[in-house]
């Protein structure tokens, strides 16, 4: 019997991390590492990739579930791959924490004035300004999935007034939660701080424009770690202008990198980061992936399995 073969097509520094720790967990899995798909492409049943080999079916007609190396799966072409291929996006707790310590840094940052501050520091400007607690402070997060709940409860934790916001109805201790577009409209209005963390869709792409932002509060501010799709530039740059956005933190853009002279690198109330606010890391994204390869193997559900009618 052909011994199932595991091959990972990503950052071969950490896929290098992803084979010790199959060498160690699962020494039955053949592990390797693209493009070494060893002598039968036949046997590799599951493939973790940022971007798929064209035409997979082909190549790997034995192909059982395709991971996601990383949080998104918005990479993938879905009309390239097998339709009853299953598609599990990455969910480790690598992921969780880096993205709630970007964005709770972001809130805290804008929620005591730090902009401000670094902006009159420069200046040579000693002036004190006033100073709420975070109870005062609305912070709204767009997107209640595994990300936004866990930034949701450490928000809370720092006595932050805190909703979310999502296409479908959830239930979030200690969190005012509305749904889907009827609600959209309260969300934003009681919103200080707004959070993107959306998946990017057919729905999401283009999202944060000049109707939303019309419908914050004056002087808002906005931390974008969705995808950088989701923002319309041209839209920030007319709502700062305006004042209608106070401040914009980005660590997501459209394109990435950015070029060079666009308007974004100098504008004084926009902080950019280059997409870091969150990175697999490798062991536990590989102890992530045993876990659901057993869950398959038991007939259970995989943590992060894709509904592919949502596109998340």
């Amino acid at each position: 019997m052909t011994t199932a073969t595991f091959l990972y097509k990503s950052d071969p520094v950490r896929g290098r991390v992803w084979a010790e720790v199959f060498r160690r967990q699962a020494p039955d899995i053949d592990f390797r590492i693209w493009p070494d798909v060893g002598d039968d492409p036949a046997a590799v049943r599951f493939l973790a990739a940022w971007t798929p080999p064209d035409d997979i079916a082909t190549r790997f007609p034995n192909l059982q579930v395709l991971f996601s190396s990383g949080a998104g799966v918005d990479q993938f072409d879905f009309d390239a791959l097998p339709p009853a291929l299953p598609v599990v996006r990455m969910v480790e707790p690598g992921i969780v924490q880096g993205m709630v310590e970007y964005v709770t840094h972001a809130v805290l940052d804008l929620h005591r004035d730090r902009p401000a501050y670094r902006r009159q520091q420069q200046a040579a400007e000693w002036r004190p300004l006033p100073v709420k607690m975070a109870r005062e402070r609305r912070v709204g997060v767009l997107g209640l999935g595994s990300l936004g709940q866990a930034v949701l409860a450490q928000l809370k934790s720092l006595h932050f007034d805190c909703a979310g916001w999502s296409r479908s109805q959830h239930s979030v201790e200690g969190v005012r939660c509305f749904a889907g577009a009827p609600e959209l409209q309260a969300f934003l209005q009681r919103t200080d701080i707004l959070v993107c963390l959306l998946p990017l869709t057919d729905a999401t792409r283009g999202f944060l424009d000049a109707q939303l932002f019309a419908q914050l509060p004056a002087g808002a501010a906005l931390v974008h770690v969705g995808r950088g799709p989701q923002l319309v530039a041209a839209d920030l740059l007319d709502a700062l202008a305006q004042g209608r956005i106070a401040e914009a933190v980005l660590d997501v853009t459209e394109p990435e990198p950015l070029p060079a002279g666009h308007a974004f690198w100098s504008h004084p109330r926009i902080q950019l980061t280059p997409h870091i606010a969150s990175m697999t890391q490798p062991e536990s994204a590989a102890e992530a992936v045993l876990g659901n390869l057993r869950r398959f193997a038991a007939g259970q559900a995989m943590e992060g399995l894709v509904d592919r009618a949502r596109g998340y």
